[in-house]
């Protein structure tokens, strides 16, 4: 099972979504390539509701705990109840590029 599958799996027997992303942007980084590094998680899930953001992110971050420990270095979250899900019209928030491995202009 790749890292991706298992996050995945994780997320869906936990919260039960109605929307689940994982998708991987360690290409967008300075990692060698197929890497399984930076993951943006996008999860809408009734189990979020009523619970503020920081609330959700620990939930995911929670249950992804091992991977986190290990090979992935960077956990993108997106986590919204079906309501908001829909109020937004299922967009989500682009990824900034990576300024990490000297990619950064380090002027100054």
């Amino acid at each position: 099972m790749t890292i991706q599958q298992s996050i995945e799996s994780k997320l869906r027997t936990a919260l039960a979504p109605a929307h689940l992303a994982v998708i991987n942007e360690s290409h967008m980084h300075a990692v060698p390539p197929n890497s399984e590094t930076h993951f943006k998680v996008v999860v809408v899930s009734g189990a979020f509701a009523g619970k503020p953001r920081v609330a959700r992110h620990q939930t995911v971050n929670g249950l992804v705990a091992d991977e986190l420990a290990g090979p992935v270095h960077a956990l993108s979250i997106q986590a919204f109840t079906p309501d908001e899900w829909t109020a937004r019209g299922g967009a989500i928030a682009d990824s900034p590029e990576c300024m990490g491995g000297g990619k950064a202009d380090r002027t100054g």
